[in-house]
């Protein structure tokens, strides 16, 4: 697992939600949609309950923290990813 990589909630209150990867820590990610779960505050996933749903990376970068746009960029991006995965379905 690495930070950027779009990923799908397996457990928890969050599940079969798409999230991005923030920080990978110990065993754990902190992940954020740019909704409900911000950038700047990330939940604390175990690496056992999300999964890798696509090859896609959204990049952050050094000063991504510090830039109030940085949750929307996210959304935006989590978007395009479900709306790419849909059509790869069908």
């Amino acid at each position: 697992m690495e930070i950027g990589e779009v990923v799908l909630a397996t457990a928890g209150k969050e599940k079969n939600q798409i999230f991005v990867v923030v920080k990978i820590e110990n065993g754990f990610a902190y992940i954020a949609d740019g909704k409900r779960v911000s950038v700047l505050k990330p939940k604390k996933k175990n690496a056992k309950h999300i999964q890798k749903v696509s090859k896609n990376r959204f990049l952050l970068g050094d000063d991504a923290f510090k830039d109030i746009k940085t949750d929307a960029a996210v959304r935006k991006f989590i978007k395009t990813e479900k709306e790419r995965l849909c059509q790869k379905k069908m």
